[in-house]
């Protein structure tokens, strides 16, 4: 429904009577007076701040970290020997002589001299003691389907045999790069450990990606082999996926990369679950060809702290992806760190992950960080709303998981269609995660109360693909938490928050600015694959003081994220700089904006994004989808939700237009594809929609505002044309 413009009888909220003309009046002032106003890097924020909410005593008792000084062991003074204390935590074939080498900056060197093997340290050395013990617990979509619970001692002998296989089958060598487009299944964790056995570098392609994307990732990392799967299900249907894979095949040949062998796994036994035909003398099933290996044993092969462990791609819709190559010991004991003392992963915790294997949350908190501590880690292959929004929770109950990780959009989405199913089921966690992107203080609450009954720690961490693991984050047993606020820096993670001119935005100020990390640390990407002059100009170049130093203090990386500073230490991470609307002069983020619609209670989820405005610039659209039961109020939620924004913010947020929508654009991850709404809201092209989970509602938003007549503008302005992209 589009919001009607309001009159002077329309009920008002409580706010400062002030009119839209005297308040960009006002802004103008203080523009002039301070000179130039907000820097291009400053963000208006009107957050204010949350409650603190201690964790409870039980959980502070068996915690894995429970000493305050933790903090001063990683302080900057103890730089950067504190790593010392993650990368003790595993098994090295050698130890390390260098623990940071700065002699090449940006390109930092963890661990120089070390060896190890990543495979080892997640299986091999847990058998002694926990053999018999579950290492992964696969749970199927559909709920008539058995688990599938593989022993550390199984899954020592699967990755064996498929190691065995990509060396003396596939042809594939240390230093090899091997390409996976697989979903949730267990044998990606399989075929990602028996590469690293093995020092080949993976590179995992999401499994909701195209064909053609999986191809352009094959072509950047000049793989020869291919492995995938022919079905999986999704939403109750069982997908062809193999179909993908002569997609991706042709695509990668149309850039000059040849692939030699595709490797098929079976979803199941037996069966071919896709109409694509297999192609006699490249395509292979795994099923068949390991009955040659059976029973083989692969001597894992001790690698460098620096060798590539592997290469994950960002998700840019547009342009050439970013390939983010990791290290082997440096990540490892990373994520093996921040499992233990973020995640607070204990040898006897079950520990369920929604994320998805494809991003780095998996790689690092389904895979690697769970398993080099000797967890069992639950996979589950499907939707979290499948066959209803009770479905995680079952898992749970049914598994007596402990500790539960899950990104806001799937919170938003569960508490969108079941917000009280979590109390029909006897599951108790300790411990809860969020992660992936800012979470509104509203949504948290109901993560805390509701999912996690109040019996769990939160942590809600920030950091991206290039970091491998946690930058900010509170230690649960230590911090409190405060509902939306990503807590203080990592130990040995050194934030600073910067204006456009590198001048630092204080602790406390109420401004906001570009985070940047100050100094280096294991887990942080060592480059973009095959292209190491665009990791120096994305990430350091724009804050760099000394170009010619090799002092690591001279080079910040620049995350591409807003954030401001609370005046105890906690950040609250406003979203990708690029999503901000300006609005009369005044930078407006988009996720603070959604944040006080959200605080509407009829409002289930709701997106932002700039529209062109002859006056003002650019002003924000607001798309809402509404709780069950509302859809007929539409209109005076819509009502709701401007006084909502104008008292929370003020009236400079005033959205132009509100639109109530079934449902919102989502790709198969679950996230609000906004670059589609605001193609939508400005009139231009929405490019390509088929990969999203539910493309046939893109035309119904559009009919909604544009009209039945499509108007497309030819050419975007250059600011909106990459709105809402993922990054």
């Amino acid at each position: 429904m589009k919001q009607k413009k309001h009159t002077k009888k329309d009920k008002k909220p409580a706010y400062k009577k002030t009119s839209q003309k005297e308040e960009n009046k006002t802004m103008a002032n203080e523009i002039k007076q301070n000179g130039k106003g907000f820097s291009e890097a400053e963000i208006a924020v009107h957050w204010k701040e949350e409650e603190l909410i201690y964790p409870p005593s039980t959980f502070v008792a068996q915690a894995n970290m429970a000493d305050p000084k933790v903090y001063e062991r990683f302080s900057e003074k103890k730089f950067p020997e504190c790593f010392k204390e993650y990368a003790d935590m595993l098994t090295w074939d050698r130890y390390w002589h260098t623990t940071l080498d700065t002699s090449n900056p940006p390109f930092w060197k963890w661990f120089v001299g070390g060896k190890l093997n990543a495979s080892y340290n997640c299986v091999d050395r847990h058998l002694q003691q926990y053999k018999n013990k579950a290492a992964l617990i696969w749970v199927p979509e559909p709920e008539e389907e058995s688990d599938a619970v593989i022993t550390y001692q199984e899954l020592f002998v699967r990755i064996n045999e498929f190691a065995a296989l990509l060396r003396d089958f596939a042809g594939l060598k240390t230093g090899d790069r091997v390409t996976f487009h697989m979903p949730m299944v267990p044998e990606l964790p399989v075929s990602m450990l028996a590469s690293a056995r093995l020092g080949i570098i993976h590179s995992e392609v999401y499994g909701g990606f195209s064909g053609q994307a999986c191809g352009d990732r094959i072509q950047d990392s000049q793989s020869t082999v291919l492995v995938t799967i022919d079905g999986y299900y999704r939403s109750g249907t069982l997908i062809d996926h193999k179909a993908n894979a002569d997609i991706a095949v042709k695509r990668a040949e149309e850039l000059g990369q040849k692939i030699d062998k595709v490797l098929v796994w079976r979803r199941h036994k037996g069966q071919y679950a896709s109409k694509s035909p297999m192609v006699k003398g490249r395509d292979f099933f795994v099923d068949d060809l390991l009955k040659e290996f059976k029973g083989a044993r692969v001597e894992p092969i001790s690698m460098p702290a620096e060798a590539p462990l592997f290469i994950m791609y960002t998700s840019g819709t547009t342009g050439k992806p970013k390939g983010a190559q990791h290290s082997t010991g440096g990540y490892l004991s990373y994520v093996a760190g921040t499992s233990k003392y973020i995640q607070d992963i204990h040898p006897e915790a079950v520990y369920l992950c929604m994320a998805d294997i494809g991003w780095i949350t998996g790689h690092s908190y389904i895979v690697y960080g769970p398993l080099a501590l000797a967890a069992t880690s639950v996979m589950y292959e499907g939707v979290p709303t499948f066959p209803d929004a009770g479905r995680p929770w079952r898992i749970a109950e049914r598994l007596n998981v402990n500790i539960f990780h899950t990104a806001p959009t799937s919170i938003r989405m569960l508490r969108k269609a079941g917000p009280n199913e979590p109390a029909k089921y006897n599951y108790h966690f300790k411990h809860m995660t969020t992660v992936g992107e800012p979470i509104e203080p509203d949504v948290w609450r109901w993560y805390y109360y509701e999912v996690g009954k109040k019996e769990a720690a939160i942590v809600d961490t920030w950091w991206q693909t290039e970091n491998g693991g946690f930058l900010c984050s509170t230690i649960p047993a230590i911090k409190p938490m405060k509902p939306g606020s990503a807590g203080p820096g990592m130990p040995g993670i050194y934030p600073v928050i910067y204006d456009e001119n590198g001048k630092e935005i204080e602790r406390g100020s109420g401004r906001a600015g570009n985070i940047c990390i100050r100094n280096p640390w294991p887990g942080i990407f060592q480059t973009i694959w095959g292209d190491p002059d665009r990791f120096v100009k994305t990430y350091y170049e724009k804050y760099c003081k000394n170009k010619n130093s090799k002092d690591w203090r001279d080079w910040p990386y620049f995350a591409g994220d807003g954030a401001m500073e609370a005046e105890d230490g906690y950040f609250r991470i406003l979203g990708r700089i690029d999503d901000v609307i300006n609005v009369a002069g005044h930078r407006l983020g988009t996720k603070e904006l959604e944040s006080a619609c959200l605080t509407v209670p009829e409002v289930a989820e709701a997106a932002v994004v700039p529209v062109v405005d002859e006056v003002k610039g650019r002003v924000p659209v607001v798309y809402i989808a509404l709780k069950p039961g509302y859809e007929n109020e539409g209109e005076k939620i819509a009502q709701k939700i401007v006084a909502t924004i104008e008292s929370v913010i003020g009236k400079i947020a005033r959205p132009k237009n509100i639109y109530i929508v079934p449902d919102m654009p989502k790709t198969r991850s679950g996230k609000i594809m906004r670059r589609v709404l605001s193609a939508i809201s400005n009139r231009f092209n929405v490019g390509d929609v088929t990969t999203l989970a539910n493309a046939d509602v893109v035309e119904k938003i559009r009919v909604l505002v544009q009209g039945k007549d499509k108007v497309i503008v030819e050419k975007a302005p250059e600011d909106l044309e990459h709105f809402g992209e993922e990054k």
